[in-house]
């Protein structure tokens, strides 16, 4: 299992709307193929950072399946006008087990 983080600064004012628009993009992050699960994080210090957190069967399920995809292109309509700069991504492994 894969986690893709994505860090997204979010244009002051716009921290309701994004939340919404991440809320309406749930669904399609959990139909496209090799998605377990998405989570969103807002940050205390910094309320207009987030942290989108997918899960992945593997990398190529987000950088190749899921961003060919038409999931991908209304995922990005949804959030994209909220964004303040690109978001950042990288996609981490679990290293320790509970």
């Amino acid at each position: 299992m894969i986690t893709e983080i994505a860090q997204i600064e979010i244009s002051p004012g716009h921290e309701e709307d994004f939340e919404k628009a991440v809320a309406e993009a749930v669904p399609v992050f959990l139909a496209a193929d090799g998605c377990r699960g998405v989570d969103l994080h807002r940050g205390v210090e910094h309320p207009t950072r987030y942290r989108l957190m997918v899960q992945w069967e593997t990398v190529e399920h987000h950088t190749v399946t899921f961003r060919a995809s038409e999931g991908f292109t209304r995922w990005r309509a949804l959030a994209g006008p909220h964004f303040a700069a690109p978001p950042q991504v990288e996609h981490v492994r679990s290293v320790l087990a509970p």
